[in-house]
């Protein structure tokens, strides 16, 4: 089925990433125009640019500071004179696990601006081109952390959750206003894709153990742990005006059907307390 996402201006958040640096790829198949964000892993994507087939514009920028994120948009639209879908994939991760109780007022601020804020600065910037050029819709990345908490990531989980629902759902119903439904334009729309665990390369390692890859899909209907371009595929349906033409506000889990998280090991409990 034809995407109709040929010659579309995408504009990719973290491109240098597992995940995305597979959405760029699956938009260079769909042959669209990418802009292809990073804030320092710009040998990444020089490597990636040189692997796809199609025009690129590369961009760095802090996504935290809104001078950056304005600077961004404007490199964008020099070279395109547009954005039509925007991917607000770019993001950031603890992986140590901090009990709610022991997270520090540092690491709470910092875990909002990198996932939350700059998201917010990201979105913000590319309404504004929106209410310009009366389209566009946009795919905010965010975690199964959104849906079903992650235990020792309290700061991550409300963060992504907060895109996930507040951002998305308000987003989506004044980018209808900006853009609006016409006989022959769907309307602006905005959703959101909450990826579980992922084999991507921050996650290698921690997936080359057994008993975490059992603990992880014992939550799944489909107990397999999800690759890059299962998001990918997801990303190209949502921004796709023609699959996706009637879809808004809505929060799509990539996760296998999981139904939430492994909280006890057998182990753990008292079956005779129960």
């Amino acid at each position: 089925m034809n995407s109709g996402l040929a010659g579309k201006v995408v504009l990719v958040t973290g491109a240098s990433g597992g995940i995305g640096s597979a959405m760029a790829r699956a938009f260079a198949n769909e042959g669209a125009h990418l802009v292809l964000h990073y804030c320092k892993s710009r040998t990444a994507v020089e490597l990636l640019e040189r692997e796809l087939a199609i025009e690129c514009l590369l961009a760095q920028a802090d996504l935290t500071r809104e001078t950056e994120v304005r600077r961004l948009f404007r490199s964008a639209l020099k070279r395109f004179g547009r954005v039509d879908t925007l991917v607000a994939n770019a993001g950031a991760w603890i992986s140590k696990d901090v009990p709610l109780h022991k997270i520090s007022l540092r690491q709470w601020r910092q875990t909002v601006d990198q996932v939350l804020t700059s998201a917010f600065l990201t979105v913000r910037e590319f309404m504004a081109v929106v209410a310009r050029q009366k389209r566009g819709n946009a795919v905010l990345i965010a975690s199964t952390a959104a849906i079903f908490g992650e235990a020792g990531h309290a700061d991550y989980a409300s963060a992504k959750a907060a895109m996930a629902f507040g951002l998305t759902r308000t987003a989506k119903n004044e980018i209808a206003r900006i853009a609006p439904h016409t006989s022959k334009y769907c309307g602006g729309r905005v959703n959101c894709i909450c990826p579980g665990w992922t084999v991507v390369p921050r996650t290698k390692a921690e997936l080359r153990n057994a008993a975490m890859v059992r603990k992880v899909t014992a939550t799944m209907a489909l107990p397999q742990i999800a690759r890059a371009e299962d998001i990918a595929n997801a990303a190209i349906f949502l921004s796709s005006d023609t699959l996706a033409r009637h879809i808004t506000g809505q929060a799509l889990v990539v996760a296998g059907g999981m139904e939430g998280r492994l909280l006890w090991r057998p182990e753990e409990t008292d079956p005779s307390i129960a």
